[in-house]
């Protein structure tokens, strides 16, 4: 029974301290911080809510570009279902999804080059990537000009403006935010 008062206190002072008062110190902290993160970087437009630059988005409209494909779950982009196709590289399933991405994406862009870049046709290691590689946002310009029936000059700019560099440039690739770059789009032509 001795040990019994001791046991209970630290219980409910651990409580405090972990349940309570850490989380509120670190969303405080975070809010103060960072805010536009710590509130899921969402990006507006004309007062609306568009997306989260942090998570992908499925656009299938030829007249957008699209991003990586999705493994989350059964709906594409599902942020509560979060993972990745967990199929390995010698696994005959992922060889047959990878060649219909291919087919399906060489079908949609016929007047783009048969090399079908890679982060168009896998899934990243979340399902959820926004961004995809500077190459494989080019290898989408002319369709997407054709279909906005815009200068692939103007296209390409856009790419150009919308590439994001890691800074060093040692700790990452660069980088094309789909939801960004359409909405881009949108603005320059509505």
């Amino acid at each position: 029974m001795s040990q019994l008062r001791p046991a209970l206190f630290l219980l409910i002072l651990l409580t405090l301290v972990t349940g309570l008062l850490y989380p509120l110190l670190t969303t405080g902290l975070a809010q103060w911080w960072f805010p536009q993160q710590a509130n899921g970087s969402l990006l507006r437009e004309e007062g609306s809510v568009r997306g989260s630059a942090l998570i992908g988005q499925n656009f299938t409209r030829a007249d957008y570009f699209q991003g990586r494909p999705s493994a989350a779950g059964d709906a594409p982009y599902n942020a509560l279902a979060s993972s990745g196709s967990n199929l390995a590289g010698s696994n005959p399933a992922l060889d047959q999804a990878i060649a219909q991405r291919v087919a399906a994406l060489r079908a949609a862009n016929p007047q783009a080059s048969p090399q079908v870049p890679v982060d168009l046709v896998t899934a990243s290691g979340s399902g959820l990537d926004p961004q995809i590689s500077p190459a494989a946002a080019h290898w989408q310009a002319a369709r997407v000009a054709e279909a906005r029936q815009l200068p692939l000059e103007t296209v390409e700019r856009l790419i150009a403006d919308n590439t994001v560099t890691p800074r060093p440039a040692f700790i990452g690739e660069p980088g094309v935010n789909v939801l960004k770059l359409n909405l881009a789009l949108d603005e320059l032509q509505p």
